[in-house]
């Protein structure tokens, strides 16, 4: 009789190659992104809500990591606090007015950090923790108006086609770079990359967004393209943002929550500086 231990072994995604890894953790992660932004707007809500407070607290842990010292806590709270308000007055549960809530929420850190009688530089605390704030919690709130931007109606095909686009830009880029890599993108910040891993990606991402466009007509074909270029392009600077965060502070991963693609923000840089000009550009076209 086999041990339930050794058959449990066998499928640990350790035992994998990072590409392996890679491939598996994104497949469920992208499983569960997809089917809940699909069947309701409240599963979106709360799967974004999370990805949000793991990725911002990845950030203040980072930012602690080079002698910083945001209000991890109540930095995620007012995160999660900005995304809420955005998402319920999207879905019409409340007036716009209380956005107004956001500043003197906001307004709490200073009051917060002057009974920090440790914090040797509380100004710096107070910056890194509206930094957290600007880089995680807004792009995703900004997911929301990019959701409810058509007709005041939340719209799943924003969100899942704007995250097909980015994925296929990165495994373009990715699987591109791997076989033709040789000209260096900004060898600086992120040496591995290459144009060629930026053609290919260029090429995934337009080739997923013409599909898009001719199946789902929430939003014009122009549009989807429109959207694809800001993908491939802010994404891109997204990712090489982030690199410079981590060299920064000399380390490879943000994090090590997802097997193969290290944290939360590695995997999800390129949707951070995305989703403000999506935002922007489905609102004002």
């Amino acid at each position: 009789m086999r041990s339930p231990f050794r058959v449990r072994d066998r499928f640990n995604i350790n035992n994998y190659s990072n590409l392996g890894q890679r491939v598996i953790t994104g497949i469920i992660g992208a499983g569960i992104i997809v089917a809940g932004s699909i069947i309701s707007p409240w599963l979106y809500f709360l799967i974004f809500g999370l990805i949000l407070a793991f990725s911002q607290m990845e950030f203040y842990k980072l930012s602690g990591l080079d002698g910083m010292l945001p209000l991890k806590s109540f930095g995620t709270f007012l995160g999660l606090s900005i995304f809420t308000l955005s998402f319920f007055i999207g879905m019409e549960h409340l007036n716009e007015k209380y956005y107004f809530l956001i500043f003197p929420l906001a307004s709490l850190v200073f009051f917060i950090k002057l009974y920090r009688k440790s914090d040797k530089k509380p100004f710096t605390g107070i910056a890194y923790t509206f930094l957290g704030l600007f880089y995680v919690a807004v792009p995703f709130s900004l997911l929301n108006v990019a959701a409810f931007s058509v007709d005041d109606t939340f719209h799943y095909e924003v969100i899942v086609g704007s995250l097909f686009i980015l994925w296929a830009s990165d495994s373009g880029a990715y699987f591109a770079g791997t076989k033709f890599g040789k000209t260096k993108l900004f060898e600086r910040v992120s040496p591995k990359k290459s144009w060629e891993g930026f053609l290919g990606g260029a090429a995934s991402a337009f080739l997923v967004a013409y599909f898009l466009g001719k199946n789902f007509k929430s939003i014009e074909e122009w549009q989807w393209l429109g959207m694809a270029t800001i993908i491939i392009i802010a994404g891109t600077y997204g990712d090489l943002i982030e690199s410079l965060f981590k060299r920064s502070i000399e380390i490879k991963d943000s994090g090590k929550s997802l097997p193969g693609h290290g944290g939360f923000m590695d995997r999800f840089d390129g949707l951070l500086l995305s989703a403000p000009f999506i935002a922007a550009f489905l609102k004002i076209f």
